[in-house]
């Protein structure tokens, strides 16, 4: 009995057990639904509190600015390594700057303290020095805000005013931290408002240092939009990173484009036919009645280039020019190209073109030279600027081609074909202020070369074409120089010797001797040897066929003609090739 009374009271109390138990089930629920609304509701601050990097960036650690005065630069909103300059109050940029963001066609002389820009037209000049805050067009002076150009630890820096009137570009320059915004694309920006406070961060992510604070309504430009963050700049010119739960679209904006205020554009004389332009080679007045011996068995020239006029140590120019022989020349339909050359002489290039007064002489003499024998055209053949002086040779270039599309008159320059060692007479601008640009397509292996070998082989030629044009100077522009020579090589006891021959000197010599000459696939001439016990000799001829190879690669470069060095070495059927090539 007493083990069921037992029993009992356990059921009881049990039972009893689970209806307290079911009372207290909603009772718990409801306070775990009450802590997490309070989870939910208070969880973000609580989060952000313990999670988000409460760290501030140093600016001028996050702009790598070392100096008061150094100003960061982006460029479409990109960080660059250059650095700018705040020199009272305005941003100045150094040449390296200018040269890769700007413009390349600045012409600075510490000399003479000046900064030169060169258009079709007219020369902007200004003087280097924080006193002087004006610039002159042409001799015309215009006032300017400070300076253009200013000298720091012993560099120049162009201020970016002057900059904005040869180069199409805004700039927002922004003080605390130094840092210059620059656009030169133009497009329209899309806008966000942040919709609560928060802070601009390094990078995306709660645990990068913080840039600065945003405030609810602040607009920002949406930069880089990623999955949780997005790159912004902000209208105090700050950029970074703020999550995309801040940002609410605002639409888009403008922006207003700055074109440069200087036109730029060139518009050179261009002929509406093929050049064929013959070199005539004259060391003395008497040589020029030979004009009529050498061109009677042509074909096609409409350019002849008489070597008439040669540099002298002051500038001016020792002249065999004849007037008889231009009006001959102009009769028989071809124009006259007349030849200023510095290979006669010795001459000292960069101490006549690194000054203003060295230039303007030289230019005035060479247009006086054009007025006095009604010349068509000037041929510039300097082969001796040295790198130091390549800077003050285009200068010169710039210079006389205002002179010469002035005077409608044609201006053509004289190139090796290019090499690391022949890239300070840059092509690139020789291609823009020229009417043609001429490669010499010959001396591949030269009189002085210590190996014998071709004067023009047809990868030489090839080269010096495609390479001139990728330096930057359009093919329509390019008039590519042929030899009528070739070079008799000769070995002996190690020595290597070289003679000049023209077309029928060298077929001569390879009759004479007893040799046949076999076509060469790898230069495209035909090549013939000798050898005895002690001496080798080696010859690659040019003819016909080897002629005909260079030009259809001159045709297939769509270049704007050939030119011929020189009158008086070829045989008169090389003519007919030519005339082929002219006319096609």
């Amino acid at each position: 009995m007493e083990q069921k009374r037992e029993e009992m009271r356990k059921k009881k109390k049990k039972k009893k057990f689970k209806a307290g138990l079911a009372k207290l089930i909603p009772i718990a629920v409801a306070v775990v639904l009450i802590i997490a609304i309070g989870v939910i509701y208070y969880g973000k601050e609580i989060v952000e509190n313990v999670y988000y990097s409460s760290e501030t960036k140093d600016l001028n650690e996050f702009y790598e600015i070392f100096s008061p005065d150094d100003v960061a630069v982006f460029v479409q909103n990109s960080y660059i390594p250059n650095k700018g300059k705040l020199i009272n109050g305005t941003c100045y940029f150094n040449m390296n700057t200018v040269q890769e963001l700007f413009t390349d066609r600045f012409y600075i002389n510490m000399e003479e303290g000046i900064v030169l820009y060169t258009t079709q037209t007219d020369i902007y000049k200004t003087l280097i020095g924080e006193e002087f805050s004006s610039y002159y067009i042409s001799g015309q002076e215009k006032s300017l805000e400070a300076s253009a150009a200013v000298l720091y630890e012993e560099n120049v820096y162009i201020s970016a005013e002057y900059l904005q009137l040869f180069a199409p570009f805004t700039y927002e320059l922004y003080l605390e931290p130094n840092r210059v915004l620059i656009y030169n694309q133009w497009a329209s920006r899309n806008v966000s408002l942040i919709d609560k406070d928060t802070n601009l961060r390094t990078h995306g992510g709660v645990k990068s240092p913080i840039v600065v604070p945003v405030a609810e309504g602040d607009s920002v430009y949406i930069l880089e939009p990623m999955e949780k963050w997005t790159k912004v700049l902000t209208k105090t010119g700050f950029m970074g990173y703020v999550e995309n739960r801040y940002l609410e679209d605002a639409g888009s904006e403008a922006m207003a484009e700055a074109p440069a205020v200087v036109e730029d554009g060139y518009t050179s004389i261009a002929k509406d036919y093929k050049i064929n332009m013959a070199f005539h080679q004259v060391f003395s007045a008497s040589a020029n009645s030979t004009f009529e011996e050498y061109t009677k068995n042509t074909q096609a020239i409409n350019v002849i280039a008489p070597t008439w006029f040669r540099l002298e140590e002051n500038g001016s120019f020792g002249s065999i020019a004849s007037k008889d022989y231009v009006e001959k020349a102009h009769a028989k339909g071809m124009e006259v190209w007349a030849v200023f050359t510095d290979v006669d002489k010795n001459v000292d290039l960069e101490a006549i073109f690194s000054t203003e007064t060295g230039r303007e002489f030289t230019i005035s003499q060479m247009m006086n030279y054009v007025n006095e024998y009604n010349l068509d055209g000037i041929n510039i053949d300097f082969e001796t600027v040295k790198a130091p002086g390549g800077d003050d040779f285009v200068q010169f270039l710039r210079e006389l081609s205002i002179q010469t599309h002035a005077a409608g008159v044609v201006l053509s320059v004289d190139n090796y074909a290019p090499t690391a060692s022949t890239e300070h007479y840059n092509r690139k601008e020789q291609g823009l202020v020229a009417d043609y640009v001429l490669i010499m397509g010959y001396d591949e292996h030269w009189g002085g070369s210590d190996v014998a070998g071709s004067v023009a082989s047809i990868d030489f030629v090839e080269a010096g074409i495609q390479n001139t044009i990728a330096q930057g100077v359009p093919a329509n522009k390019i008039i590519n120089a042929i030899p009528f020579y070739t070079r008799l090589w000769k070995i002996q006891g190690g020595v290597v010797s070289s003679e000049a021959l023209g077309m029928d000197k060298a077929e001569n010599w390879v009759k004479n001797n007893g040799v046949e000459a076999v076509w060469d696939n790898l230069t495209c001439q035909y090549y013939a040897e000798k050898q005895t016990d002690t001496t080798t000799y080696q010859i690659w001829l040019e003819e016909e066929e080897s002629i005909q190879t260079k030009l259809n690669v001159m045709n297939a470069n769509g270049v704007a003609g050939v030119a011929e060095w020189k009158l008086g070495f070829e045989r008169p059927e090389i003519w007919t090739v030519i005339q082929a090539y002219v006319n096609s």
